[in-house]
């Protein structure tokens, strides 16, 4: 593959990050609380085992969708986001490139999203996007901090 003609990282949004925080949060303090005041039984233990799964569970997500990587090379707009999300659309397939917002009426939170108009999303926050227009196939959106710019790249390829 040849270099890249732009790259940008997207982190996760402010919401995201408190969530995630607030969430781990309680399970440690409830944890804490419970073993030091309470006279736990073996089903405590078990509960506890369940939340401190689920808490991991829920960090792994989160690390795993802290950011969007977006790259375009000569011939190719590439977008990964996590391990299990990655994006690549030949730019000679692309009808139009358009900024945009990334909107909770449109995608009902961040995230790997289907809009209710159809699309298909990769979201980190409510802000700054890109709307793709494919030749085939339902409408991109992802976000960015330079949707502008991407735009133009893409538009004087197309």
């Amino acid at each position: 593959m040849h270099k890249y003609i732009y790259r940008e990282w997207v982190p996760a949004g402010i919401l995201n990050k408190v969530l995630t925080i607030l969430f781990s949060a309680t399970i440690v303090f409830a944890t804490l609380f419970m073993v030091l005041f309470m006279d736990l039984s073996t089903e405590d233990l078990y509960g506890f085992t369940i939340a401190w799964g689920v808490l991991a569970l829920v960090l792994f997500l989160f690390w795993n969708y802290r950011g969007l990587e977006i790259k375009i090379y000569n011939n190719q707009l590439s977008i990964k986001y996590g391990i299990f999300n990655k994006k690549i659309i030949k730019l000679k397939e692309i009808v139009s490139c358009q900024a945009t917002k990334a909107s909770f009426g449109r995608y009902g939170g961040s995230g790997v999203r289907f809009g209710s108009d159809g699309s298909t999303a990769y979201t980190t926050s409510f802000g700054k996007a890109v709307e793709i227009v494919p030749v085939k196939g339902r409408t991109f959106v992802f976000s960015s901090k330079n949707s502008e710019k991407i735009c133009e790249i893409i538009n004087a390829k197309i």
